[in-house]
């Protein structure tokens, strides 16, 4: 007995409903229209489309420049409580908030000292040379055409990554051995 074949095109699934039937879109869905862009959306965009491809690294290099002079020129390792720059949740409640310690650890950091950073803040240490690398692999390709491999974040590392994040913060505000370590 010959086996039988059958050669059928595949269809585009059914529309939703019959009052899309006729409709023009992807799939048997209607297409989704535009948004209007106002003014100051317009004026940007026109701005960003007709400037030169280094702008935008550029902008964010001053955009570094100016935190690593401010942290430089403030010196925080010596800050008490009370001085700038200052964590108003900290100083208010006495807690630690995630991000606390940074700026002691970005300042350590532009001094060399990498144990001080990390034991201000493990986490910033631990993510700034992938932020710079990532930095560099964006700018050059954008500016240079350089093909350097870029680093994918994917939304579970990201995930992993906050979750670790919140789980360090929880950590260096609990009152007791070994967390007190933590506390900054």
């Amino acid at each position: 007995m010959a086996a039988m074949s059958s050669t059928a095109t595949p269809q585009p699934p059914a529309p939703p409903s019959a009052e899309w039937a006729g409709y023009p879109g992807y799939a048997g869905y209607p297409p989704y229209p535009p948004p209007k862009q106002d003014r100051v959306s317009r004026f940007i965009q026109s701005k960003w489309q007709s400037s030169p491809l280094w702008v935008a690294p550029t902008a964010m290099l001053v955009c570094m420049a100016g935190a690593v002079g401010y942290t430089l020129a403030s010196n925080p390792a010596a800050a008490d409580a009370g001085s700038a720059p200052t964590c108003l949740l900290k100083y208010t409640t006495g807690f630690v908030c995630p991000g606390c310690g940074g700026t002691r650890a970005a300042w350590f950091l532009l001094h060399g000292d990498i144990p001080a950073a990390a034991r201000h803040h493990a986490l910033f240490v631990f993510a700034v040379p992938f932020l710079i690398y990532m930095y560099v692999a964006w700018a050059a390709k954008r500016v240079f055409g350089w093909k350097i491999p870029q680093l994918t974040l994917t939304p579970t590392v990201l995930g992993i990554f906050i979750a670790a994040w919140g789980l360090f913060s929880i950590a260096r505000n609990l009152p007791w051995a070994p967390f007190t370590s933590l506390y900054v």
